[in-house]
Parts: C-alpha cells; structure tokens; sequence
C-alpha cells in the first residue's frame, strides 16, 4: 500500500493533534520521523520535519478533513488590529530571549529560542497568546 505526506510540522503535539483528529474520524495515519527530528532538531529540515501519513487512496478524504480542522481553528480568530486569520509562531524579540537564544547555540550547537509569540502575518502584530474569538462571529 502506498502513503503520501498529508502534512509536515516542526512539533509533535501538532503532529499529533492532527494524527488524534483524523482517528476520530475513523481515517487511519501515522506519525513518521518524530523522534529524529525531537531529538535532534538541526535535521529537521534534512528530513523534511515530522510527517503525517495517509494512504495513497485515503488523501483527498483525509485533505478534506484537514482543511476543515483548519478552518475550525481559525474560524473566530481575528487579529486585533487588521482582522486578518493568519497567524504563526516566531521567537521573541525581546533581548534575553536573544541572548538564551545565542548561549545555547555556542555551548550546545543549537540554537533554543526561550520565548516564542504569535504573530499575524498580515501585520505583523505580535501577542503571548491567540486573541480571543470575536464573540460577535461565535455560533450559539
């Protein structure tokens, strides 16, 4: 039987929250690559991160559910300032962060970020946490 990448990630809770969804909806998946890419994260980009796999013949079912927990997710979160849906996970700019950053990477090789913060892609404003959903988008 032939598998195809559904999705990559960088972490394995997300691998994992995607891997649980599917389960639920009865569509089979593995989670390949975790423990390389936890262990020793500076091959992360090597391999190709860590992978969600379907089968060949289980994709457009299992890309139709993947969209749909996408979309799920960011349905009520808005970013306060331009109202856009996107958002991503950076490192701090803050100056401790910077230097925790640089110590790591000169006694360990890798370089950790302590602090990392969301950040819209549209406007580039920065938050500790999601915004809260917008109660007047809410379904009740």
């Amino acid at each position: 039987m032939e598998s195809v990448v559904l999705k990559r990630f960088d972490n394995y809770f997300s691998a994992h929250i995607l891997h649980t969804r599917l389960a639920e909806h009865g569509m089979a998946s593995y989670v390949i690559d975790e423990n390389t890419v936890t262990l020793t994260p500076y091959f992360s980009n090597a391999i190709g991160n860590i992978k969600v796999i379907v089968a060949e013949q289980d994709e457009q079912a299992a890309r139709t559910l993947l969209q749909q927990f996408e979309q799920e997710a960011l349905e009520h979160t808005l970013c306060p300032k331009c109202g856009a849906r996107k958002f991503i996970i950076v490192p701090s700019k803050k100056a401790r962060n910077f230097l925790t950053s640089l110590f790591t990477w000169m006694f360990s090789n890798l370089a950790i970020s302590a602090e990392n913060v969301y950040q819209c892609t549209a406007c580039g404003y920065e938050s500790s946490k999601l915004p809260e959903p917008d109660v007047n988008t809410s379904n009740e």
